[in-house]
């Protein structure tokens, strides 16, 4: 199903608590924030421009869209309208022949106002509850209990948290978009911005979330915070009894995630796809997201260890979760419910993880292609996610026809492996040389491998010298070639 598709399902099935129509042809409405806050507030959804509320297609006006997508984004980025301000798109679409506005709102783990109003979501009405005492404690209350990641912890210094890991993350977040204002903002107003730096309403003591500790913690901090944190990476397909290969994960979350694709990298194969005429990585398209999957979907407070353990023929993963469900999930009808809503948007603003539910979705597309067979995954106590795998070699070619939403167009070069999407992201920013790469990553030095890709993105075409005469010059920096 396509995102038209799944549009016009949506509209079909009329205003619900989840689903919101606003006609917005050449402005947004009020209203629209009010819903966002009632959105966020509840269990998430969906707000679409340009449907009546009745759902026919109204349309908004061509000529008014970047100025409707400018004005929306600096509303829901202003503490004075949307407080805690949010991080929302807006996504165009044509339908029969109109132009179509889509908003999704995921489930915020935070109490929002809308210009210091508290709304909650009722069937398919944003009701204000900012004076009924009653339903005000009780939002808060389920928000604190729902959600570990907002603990807070007053006595964690900003000392302790790794001043690298905020450089990577400005070069993440301006490089998918070029105005993201985390690049001008000191790191503890980045802290307040992602809210990972919180007050508590019933004590008043303000602190570094647990969220914030496990993105940016040193070691020691976060184990001192979640003694239980750990991701067990595993290979076992000789040695069945115990493993061939074998790494305990207990660091930060975005170091984390690049152990977990070495992992993968080192141990799966890499079959040779193609859509049309292009080729794709479906192995990282698949892992990218299993690996943001297994650290987002996390409960950080229970002592089960997530794993990711590589067999024969199968790649399973294992976290504990606090289910909102059980059994397993169809992909075509299932609501996607965030477990760490902030640590989720905060992935989604660093390019590491896709809209909450178009993960799954890839991960089962793609995933059938790798191992021939459909992936599975079960909600319940402990998330489950089984994704098979029938190549044992790297030689294996497999083709698919072109999706009707890719226009059909000569072959173009694109980035084959993970850390050559990381060298493309910080050379997005400014050209650099090949240590202020490495330095951009997290890398100690410039390795073998680093030096590797550098060279395989020259000969793809998709960076270039800035002193191509003199190859081996001390000033050689490297920048993008603009398409």
């Amino acid at each position: 199903m396509n995102s038209n598709e799944h549009l016009l399902g949506l509209i079909k099935g009329g205003e619900n608590i989840h689903v919101e129509f606003k006609e917005s042809n050449h402005k947004i409405n009020k209203s629209v924030y009010i819903t966002v806050c009632a959105f966020l507030n509840r269990h998430g959804g969906t707000i679409i421009l340009g449907v009546d509320a009745l759902g026919n297609l109204t349309g908004v006006e061509p000529h008014s869209i970047v100025t409707m997508r400018r004005e929306f984004a600096t509303v829901v980025n202003n503490p004075e309208k949307i407080n805690p301000p949010c991080y929302l798109s807006i996504d165009e679409h044509d339908i029969d022949g109109k132009k179509i506005l889509h908003i999704f709102v995921p489930e915020s783990s935070q109490v929002h106002r809308c210009q210091g109003k508290i709304y909650d979501r009722n069937e398919d009405c944003d009701v204000d509850i900012t004076n009924n005492t009653r339903a005000v404690s009780a939002m808060y209350q389920r928000k604190q209990t729902t959600y570990s990641e907002n603990k807070i912890y007053p006595h964690a210094d900003m000392n302790l948290l790794r001043k690298d890991i905020f450089e990577r993350v400005r070069i993440r977040a301006t490089a998918q978009r070029k105005d993201h204002p985390w690049n001008n903002l000191t790191n503890e107003e980045l802290l307040k911005s992602a809210q990972l730096l919180l007050t508590d309403p019933e004590t008043g003591k303000s602190g570094i979330t647990l969220a914030g500790i496990l993105l940016f913690g040193s070691d020691n901090l976060i184990l001192s915070a979640a003694p239980h944190h750990r991701t067990d990476l595993i290979l076992r397909k000789t040695n069945i009894d115990r493993y061939d290969d074998r790494d305990l994960v207990r660091t930060n979350l975005l170091d984390s995630y690049d152990r977990i694709m070495a992992f993968v990298n080192k141990h799966l194969p890499d079959p040779f796809y193609l859509e049309g005429t292009v080729r794709m990585n479906i192995r990282d398209i698949i892992f990218r997201e299993v690996a943001a999957n297994l650290l987002i979907h996390r409960e950080y407070l229970n002592p089960y260890p997530a794993k990711l353990i590589i067999e024969k023929g199968v790649i399973r993963t294992e976290n504990s979760n606090k289910p909102h469900g059980s059994g397993p999930i169809n992909p075509t009808d299932f609501s996607p419910y965030p477990k760490n809503p902030t640590i989720a948007k905060f992935f989604h603003e660093i390019g590491l993880a896709e809209e909450l539910g178009s993960g799954v979705r890839n991960i089962v597309t793609y995933g059938k292609i790798y191992g021939n067979k459909s992936p599975e995954l079960i909600e319940g106590d402990v998330f489950q996610v089984k994704i098979y795998s029938q190549q044992d070699t790297n030689e294996e070619v497999i083709t698919a026809p072109r999706p009707q939403s890719r226009p059909q167009s000569r072959p173009e070069s694109r980035p084959e492996s993970e850390l050559a999407n990381r060298i493309i992201s910080a050379l997005k920013v400014k050209p650099l040389g090949s240590s202020e790469i490495a330095s951009s990553l997290g890398h100690k030095s410039v390795s073998g491998a680093l030096k590797i890709q550098i060279k395989e993105l020259l000969s793809q075409g998709l960076i270039e010298m800035t002193i191509p005469e003199i190859p081996n010059s001390r000033l050689q920096k490297y920048r993008l070639v603009e398409r």
